[in-house]
């Protein structure tokens, strides 16, 4: 089977055309090697999918004949992705929540209270 069709039917990606491009990019590994979309895969290769900065890594253990619903992907992938990949994205966005970049306008009231803070602190 392609691993671009694997990737899609396994859910990994909405369409196929989308999990087509990112092994295009460069984002699909088979075996620790970049790979285009129609490489085969067979069961017990190691992928390695980049995506929304996490590198998820699965292992094949059989290949389905049709796109699975999301509680049977688990009979066809082992997922080997490890933990300090997800905890570093959570760290990330909630940095992104919070930073706002400078000049992007005026301080919320939030903002202004902290910054008066700071100040009145600073006098004393």
């Amino acid at each position: 089977m392609r691993v671009d069709k694997f990737l899609w039917f396994v859910r990994y990606f909405k369409t196929r055309s989308i999990a087509a491009n990112a092994c295009k990019k460069g984002q699909v590994k088979v075996n620790s090697l970049v790979v285009k979309p129609s490489r085969e895969v067979y069961p017990m290769d190691k992928i390695t999918v980049r995506k929304n900065q996490i590198n998820f890594s699965l292992t094949v253990n059989d290949l389905p004949k049709t796109r699975v619903g999301a509680k049977l992907v688990d009979i066809y992938r082992t997922d080997t992705t490890p933990k300090q990949a997800f905890e570093a994205q959570e760290l990330l966005n909630y940095s992104k929540d919070y930073y706002r970049k400078k000049g992007t306008g005026r301080p919320t009231k939030k903002d202004r209270r902290s910054i008066d803070d700071y100040i009145d602190d600073s006098e004393e």
